[in-house]
């Protein structure tokens, strides 16, 4: 019975190295294939990215401006739109203040 054990865990083992090999071997051959097309390592770190939502733009327009009081209810798209470019106005100076280099825009989604 240990002789059983003992050959079929060198057979495993034999089969583990085999495989380990060809993983290896594989590896090798995909960045060879890489450098061959020129693509190589370019590996990047995921850029980061900050989104902001004004949670209720109307209600914003109505409690900080009389003309967004007027214009409100009769065009919300325009009234949106006005509330995004004005608070990504204030941010844009507020970060010039602090010295803080951004690239802003206004995203449609």
């Amino acid at each position: 019975m240990i002789t059983f054990l003992t050959l079929t865990s060198l057979f495993l083992l034999l089969l583990s190295s085999l495989l380990l090999w060809q993983l290896f071997e594989q590896r090798k051959m995909i960045c060879q294939m890489l450098e061959n097309e020129g693509i190589g390592d370019t590996h990047q770190d995921p850029e980061l990215v900050l989104t902001l939502r004004v949670l209720n733009p109307i209600a914003l327009a109505k409690r900080h401006s009389r003309t967004g009081r007027i214009l409100a209810d009769r065009l919300p798209i325009m009234t949106r739109k006005m509330v995004y470019q004005e608070v990504m106005k204030e941010l844009e100076t507020e970060l010039l203040e602090r010295d803080i280099d951004v690239n802003m825009h206004i995203e449609y989604r």
